[in-house]
C-alpha cells in the first residue's frame, strides 16, 4: 500500500508533500516516513495519508470564490491619481496641523 507524506518543518509553518512510502500498514508507513522524511531537514510533525484518500478539487471542478469579477480587489487595477491631488492633500494636512497648533495655544 502507498503512503503520502506531508512534512511540517516548523510549529505553525503549512505540511507540504514531501513524498510516499511503501508499507503495508498505518504504523509501519509512520515509521518507514520519519526515516525516509523525517529525519534528513529540520521536521515538527508528519502526516501520513493511504493515497486513496488524497484527493483533489481543482478549478474544473468547482469556482473558486465564485462567479463575479472580483479584479477590484487588487491595487493594479486602479488609476493613478495625479500629482496636483497629492498636493492639495498634502497643503490640507498642512493647514490642519496649524489649525491644531493654533487650538492648542488658546
Amino acid at each position: 500500500m502507498i503512503w503520502e507524506v506531508f512534512r511540517q518543518a516548523k510549529p505553525g509553518k503549512y505540511h507540504t508533500h514531501c513524498g510516499n512510502v511503501h508499507a503495508p500498514d498505518r504504523e509501519m508507513a509512520k515509521l518507514f516516513a520519519q526515516i525516509q522524511h523525517g529525519r534528513r531537514m529540520q521536521t515538527n510533525s508528519l502526516w501520513v495519508v493511504p493515497q486513496e484518500e488524497v484527493s483533489e478539487v481543482d478549478s474544473d471542478e468547482a469556482t473558486f470564490g465564485g462567479s463575479t469579477d472580483k479584479a477590484y480587489r487588487w491595487a493594479m487595477t486602479y488609476n493613478r491619481v495625479d500629482a496636483s491631488f497629492a498636493a492639495e492633500v498634502e497643503q490640507s494636512e498642512d493647514e490642519q496641523r496649524e489649525a491644531a497648533k493654533a487650538r492648542e495655544e488658546l
